[in-house]
């Protein structure tokens, strides 16, 4: 049996990736050359909080949703990871654990680099740990962008702001309007924002009223960018 290869989509979306595609091209036929194409359904799991870490993957198709359950047994959804995204690197550089569980949202398609084979392109391309410290310093100022709007905006403006950002990832512009491709529940949008699926709901229904989006059983549809920009900046 031939291994999976990628579809001429998936690889697009490997490629035109904002991190990956910035690369020198050596780098990134060595990472493509070491990796192997993973397919999981809808659901499936990829690694659990707490698991060694074996494998750096990038996201050609799909999404994978990186999630973690409180004390109190709530389920809290930190990220989307999209296509063209590379993740896992941190806990194969410090050997720790994985600190949240990522599974398959939707049907997915994963390019997996093992460990050996990571730390072998680090070896032998510089200019991947350049790459990588770049990618993580972008992460850790989100993070804090992401901090900061929790403990200053109101709800409304930190929804707002996560449609437009869901918009850019993953929308198709058709008629004017933008439909999110990634579906998401109300009770999914609640746990990216740490809120209520009620609030969310709520919200959701003021910015319909306002004519900044129209609210489908399983995904949104934005009718005004700039709608929605001016609440996410009140």
């Amino acid at each position: 049996m031939h291994p999976p290869v990628l579809t001429i989509d998936e690889r697009s979306n490997i490629e035109a990736g904002s991190w990956f595609s910035k690369l020198s091209q050596p780098l990134r036929e060595a990472i493509l050359s070491r990796a192997m194409v993973r397919r999981l359904a809808d659901g499936a799991i990829l690694s659990a909080r707490g698991a060694e870490a074996q494998e750096w993957c990038g996201v050609a198709r799909g999404a994978v949703r990186v999630s973690s359950v409180s004390l109190s047994g709530k389920q809290v959804t930190l990220t989307y990871v999209e296509p063209g995204t590379w993740f896992g690197d941190i806990a194969l550089f410090d050997g720790m654990p994985r600190t949240h569980d990522a599974h398959a949202h939707g049907e997915t398609t994963l390019l997996a680099v093992r460990r050996a084979d990571f730390r072998n392109l680090l070896s032998l391309h510089v200019e991947l740990y350049e790459a990588l410290l770049r990618l993580n310093c972008r992460r850790l100022r989100l993070m804090f962008d992401a901090v900061e709007d929790l403990n200053t905006r109101p709800l409304s403006a930190r929804l707002a702001k996560q449609i437009l950002l869901l918009a850019r990832s993953y929308g198709i512009e058709q008629d004017g309007e933008i439909r999110v491709g990634l579906q998401l529940a109300q009770e999914d949008i609640a746990q990216l924002l740490g809120a209520s699926r009620q609030r969310v709901n709520q919200e959701l229904k003021g910015f319909e009223r306002e004519g900044a989006l129209r609210i489908e059983p399983t995904r949104l549809v934005v009718l005004s960018k700039d709608k929605l920009l001016a609440i996410a900046t009140r």
